[in-house]
């Protein structure tokens, strides 16, 4: 006899989510007789709720761990039943959720139900108990009551999306207290009445109170206010009102809001009314938001690569965590890290075109490393090229003659020492851009998308090439498609999907394998970096000259005097001055083209040319007076810019040095200052953080 073949994991995901909406059914309609105002019943009706939704968040993770390959038996269609089975739990996981926020209501008004419905005549009960009963004899089959639960599902999901856009809804009444959590954040008691002066789809919204005062409120506390007496919101309305979904990429769920930076990522996400303009014009996509990440570059310099260059503290800061001194090799010792890997941008294809009423100044790509609920590196930008034959596909790295300029070099190293499970890339394609009518200027993001770089085992992904589908809004919002006139959510056949996922935003990305050479130099960098390979060489010498200092040529390692030293003190300013360090590049590879074959395998030998090089080149220039402040994404400084680096250098080579520039009347420097040549250490390390 033939042994029983295996039961497929996909099926019993599935009997187990008919098993679940089954009970959801049984717990709704329980919550409708009239005994379910009693407080007992309640708190009985109440755990019930909780209990399932833990059930239904365990046979999501079940469904969402499962891969074809599990399957004992080919399965058609599976990735399609599996996709229908998690909208599925979703939407039960969203009925749960509605009825907790009812059921935990104190002080129900009576004369109403726990689901908010207002008790009819006894005239009125008696029809509906008919047209109920009438419903019931109408159910035939189980699949025909699956497939018109379905059905009834999304027309309440069609009506709570035409609810929410529909403007009238002006005033919410609160269903309990609520104190801000935020800077920004409105205060409120139970039972106040709120104008909402904004809907966000990101379920806080915009409101103001009887005094006047504005501020963020979650939405899972309003209800829609009638003015009328004896009148309430009706069902629809109160569950539109309490449904939220806070999610991220890859179906990380938010964490509670304690990051620093959060306030940057609350400004990108609210301030809108710029973006809601321009796409009421049709110059940008609805998907189109003010950029998160470079919000967050504007906040200070904690996410900048300025910042961690810097040698890190340990818990104690009296050692330092990630420079470690090897006596034997008379040099740093070098440090394994968990991510430590070399990507590469190749292409963005089918980014929808901005309109006329706005001139874009830069395309970009804008990476970090993310977890769902914080930044836990330094923000990287890489500058896109695009050809007028071929608007919608940028590219990166493009054939120059010379040195390709470093914020084009779409080769980056990445590199983190961070714990977390969920740590991935994220990615921001964003664009700079000022507005004919206003000469107003911003910075937008027009799609982001997330690569996790461990699998739920705990296993690095594959190093290959990746297609990224891009998503809308911010990484904190979820279910936004960037441009929804070409809606991923096709339907049809499958040729009409293939060619409407032609048409979807995409990011296409390569992780490079290491070689043996590759990973020794990447661990002579910081613990957590991103960076441009292009200078990695140079970041190399400022980690070996801030290893002599601190941890070889000190006296006393008590010592925290400053130390005076050049290019430990302006050196962190060359990674925001990208034009700065590709005179650095420039210079140094013609100096290092002239050197014997002996002398660059000298280590010590090089660290003295390229102070001299150092000096003669982009120090004086950081001091100089003729040089305009460096301004993102713009065309007028940055020539002007250039053209005082180009000439300064041309200069320093007829001369041989950069000793006439610095004695010459002509050049006129700024006013010294003891911070261009001395180095705080204490001041400028960073401090252990189990964050990043």
């Amino acid at each position: 006899m033939y042994g029983r073949r295996g039961r497929s994991p996909l099926q019993g995901a599935q009997r187990r989510g008919r098993e679940l909406r089954q009970q959801v059914d049984m717990l709704f309609a329980d919550s409708k007789e009239r005994g379910a105002v009693d407080p007992a019943k309640r708190k009985y009706l109440f755990q019930r709720c909780m209990e399932l939704q833990k059930s239904v968040d365990e046979n999501t993770s079940v469904l969402q761990n499962l891969k074809k390959t599990d399957e004992p038996a080919p399965v058609g269609n599976y990735n399609q039943r599996k996709e229908e089975e998690e909208k599925q739990l979703l939407k039960i996981s969203q009925q749960l959720q509605k009825l907790a926020a009812v059921l935990s209501q104190d002080n129900v008004t009576k004369g109403y139900t726990v689901d908010g419905k207002c008790q009819n005549s006894p005239q009125t009960e008696q029809e509906n108990e008919e047209e109920e009963d009438d419903d019931e004899e109408s159910s035939g089959e189980e699949d025909a009551e699956e497939e018109e639960e379905e059905d009834n599902n999304d027309e309440e999901e069609d009506d709570d999306d035409e609810l929410e856009d529909q403007p009238t809804i002006k005033e919410c009444i609160t269903v309990g207290d609520f104190v801000a959590q935020q800077e920004g954040d409105l205060t409120f008691k139970k039972d106040e009445v709120l104008l909402i002066l904004d809907k966000k789809p990101d379920g806080w919204w915009m409101a103001k109170n009887s005094k006047g005062e504005r501020g963020l409120v979650p939405k899972t506390y309003l209800m829609a206010y009638n003015k009328g007496v004896g009148q309430e919101p009706s069902e629809e309305e109160s569950e539109e009102d309490i449904e939220v979904i806070d999610e991220t990429a890859d179906r990380t769920k938010i964490k509670k809001r304690t990051d620093s930076h959060w306030s940057a990522v609350r400004k990108a996400i609210t301030e809108n009314n710029t973006i809601d303009v321009l796409a009421t014009m049709g110059a940008v996509p609805a998907g189109f938001r003010p950029s998160t990440l470079s919000q967050l570059l504007e906040e200070g310099n904690q996410f900048q690569a300025s910042y961690f260059i810097q040698p890190e503290l340990t818990s104690s800061q009296l050692a330092f965590k990630d420079i470690v001194w090897n006596p034997e090799k008379d040099t740093i010792q070098p440090r394994p890290t968990r991510v430590s890997l070399i990507l590469t941008l190749w292409s963005c294809k089918m980014i929808p075109l901005p309109g006329v009423s706005i001139q874009v100044l830069s395309r970009h790509v804008r990476l970090c490393l993310f977890d769902g609920n914080r930044v836990l590196s330094n923000i990287h930008t890489v500058r896109a090229t695009w050809q007028p034959k071929n608007p919608k596909t940028w590219t990166f790295s493009p054939r120059v003659t010379g040195i390709l300029p470093s914020l084009l070099d779409g080769d980056c190293f990445i590199r983190s020492n961070s714990s977390s499970p969920d740590i991935g890339i994220l990615f921001e394609l964003g664009i700079t851009y000022i507005r004919n009518s206003t000469g107003e200027r911003g910075e937008l993001s027009c799609g982001w998308a997330f690569l996790k770089l461990f699998d739920s085992s705990g296993i690095p992904v594959s190093s290959k090439t990746y297609e990224l589908l891009l998503n809308g809004g911010t990484p904190y919002e979820r279910g936004v498609e960037v441009d929804p006139s070409i809606s991923r959510r096709a339907s049809g056949g499958v040729f009409h999907q293939m060619i409407t996922l032609k048409k979807q935003p995409q990011l296409l990305v390569k992780l490079r394998s290491l070689s043996t050479r590759s990973k020794g130099i990447l661990n002579l960098l910081p613990e957590t970096l991103i960076g441009s390979m292009c200078y990695i060489h140079l970041l190399i010498f400022y980690r070996q000259i801030l290893s002599d200092v601190l941890l070889k040529d000190r006296i006393s390692m008590q010592s925290a005097d400053l130390i005076s030293n050049p290019i430990l003190a302006t050196f962190p300013k060359l990674m925001e001055q990208p034009d700065l360090m590709d005179a650095l590049r420039s210079s140094w590879a013609e100096k290092e083209s002239t050197l014997k074959r002996s002398e660059k395998r000298d280590r010590e030998f090089l660290k003295s040319v390229f102070f001299l090089v150092y000096h003669d080149c982009v120090f004086p220039l950081l001091q100089s007076t003729f040089l305009p402040e460096y301004k993102w994404a713009e065309e007028e400084s940055e020539a002007s810019r250039w053209k005082v680096i180009a000439d300064f250098l041309k200069r320093n080579q007829e001369k041989d040095g950069a000793l006439y520039s610095l004695l010459s009347s002509e050049i006129v420097h700024k006013a010294f200052d003891i911070s261009e040549i001395t180095y705080d250490f204490l001041g400028q390390a960073r401090k252990s953080s189990a964050s990043v």
